[in-house]
C-alpha cells in the first residue's frame, strides 16, 4: 500500500502504521483522515495482517492534533460534517475495527491525536510522550471521540479537568491515569509493542475479534454487552479454533490457530 501521508509496512503477521508528516509533527489533515480509512480498510481484509500498530515518524510526536489550518474558516454545518466524517470513517472504525489496534505514542498526542489514540484498543507511550485535549483553548471541543472516550478511559473528574484545563500530563501521568497501559523509551517502544502483538498472536483471532466486538458493546446506548458476550460465548463452540484451542490443552500441546 502507498500513501502520501502513511507507511504501512506488513512483517510476521503485525502491520505496522506510521503516520509520516514529520515537518507537520504528523498533525491530521482531510488527505491523511482519508488515507487512514484507506489503510485500515484494506487491513481488514488483507490475512497477512493479523494485527495492527499505529504510530507517528520521528521522536517529537505521534500526532500533534488535528491542522487547524484546513477548518479555521468553517462554518457551524461544515464543522459537524467535519466531526461526523472523521467519526465514522476513521475514530470509530479503528475502535471497533475486528482487528486488534495498539497505539505506540512516541511523543505528543494531541487533540485530534489523543483522541486517534484512545480510538485504539489500548496504548503504550513513549516517556517522553505528552498528551492532552486542547481543543478549549481554541474555542471549540474536542470533535472526534474525545469527549466520550477520555472519560471512559480516565474518569469523568479526571477528563473534564483536562478537557477544561486544555492542559498536558506527561507520560507517567498518563499511565497513572490508566490512559496507557506501559512507559518505556523512545527505543524500546516499538520492540515493546510488538512483543505485545507477539504475544497476542500467539491466541485465537477469532476470539479476540468476538471479545473485541462484546467490550465494545459495553459502550454503546441501548446494547446490553452482556447479551453480546453471551452470544459470542456460545458462537465461539461452533469455532475451529475452539476445537484447536480445547483438544492443545486436553493433549498438553501448545495450539496451532489458523
Amino acid at each position: 500500500m502507498t500513501f502520501e501521508n502513511l507507511q504501512v509496512d506488513i512483517e510476521d503477521r503485525i502491520a505496522l502504521v506510521r503516520i509520516n508528516r514529520p515537518k507537520k509533527l504528523n498533525a491530521l489533515n482531510r488527505e491523511t483522515i482519508e488515507e487512514l480509512h484507506q489503510a485500515f480498510k484494506a487491513l481488514r481484509n488483507n490475512e497477512d495482517a493479523a494485527v495492527v500498530i499505529l504510530t507517528g515518524s520521528g521522536e517529537k510526536a505521534f500526532v500533534a492534533g488535528a491542522d487547524i489550518s484546513e477548518f479555521s474558516d468553517y462554518s457551524v454545518e461544515e464543522g459537524k460534517d467535519l466531526a461526523a466524517k472523521g467519526q465514522e470513517r476513521v475514530f470509530d472504525y479503528i475502535a471497533n475495527f475486528p482487528k486488534p489496534v495498539i497505539a505506540a505514542v512516541n511523543g505528543f498526542a494531541l487533540g485530534g491525536g489523543l483522541e486517534l489514540a484512545m480510538s485504539t484498543h489500548f496504548r503504550v507511550a513513549s516517556d517522553n510522550a505528552k498528551l492532552g485535549l486542547p481543543e478549549t483553548s481554541l474555542g471549540v471541543i474536542p470533535g472526534y471521540g474525545g469527549t466520550q472516550r477520555l472519560p471512559q478511559l480516565v474518569g469523568k473528574g479526571r477528563a473534564m479537568e483536562m478537557i477544561m484545563t486544555a492542559g498536558m500530563i506527561d507520560a507517567t501521568t498518563a499511565k497513572d491515569y490508566g490512559l496507557v497501559n506501559h512507559v518505556t523509551t523512545i527505543e524500546e517502544l516499538l520492540p515493546l509493542a510488538q512483543k505485545l502483538a507477539g504475544k497476542i498472536l500467539n491466541n485465537s483471532m477469532v476470539a479476540i475479534s468476538s471479545a473485541i466486538a462484546a467490550v465494545n458493546d459495553n459502550y454503546k446506548d441501548g446494547v446490553n454487552g452482556f447479551d453480546t458476550e453471551i452470544e459470542n460465548f456460545g458462537t465461539s463452540f461452533g469455532t475451529d479454533d475452539f476445537k484447536e484451542g480445547t483438544q492443545a490443552f486436553l493433549n498438553k500441546r501448545k495450539a496451532n490457530f489458523k
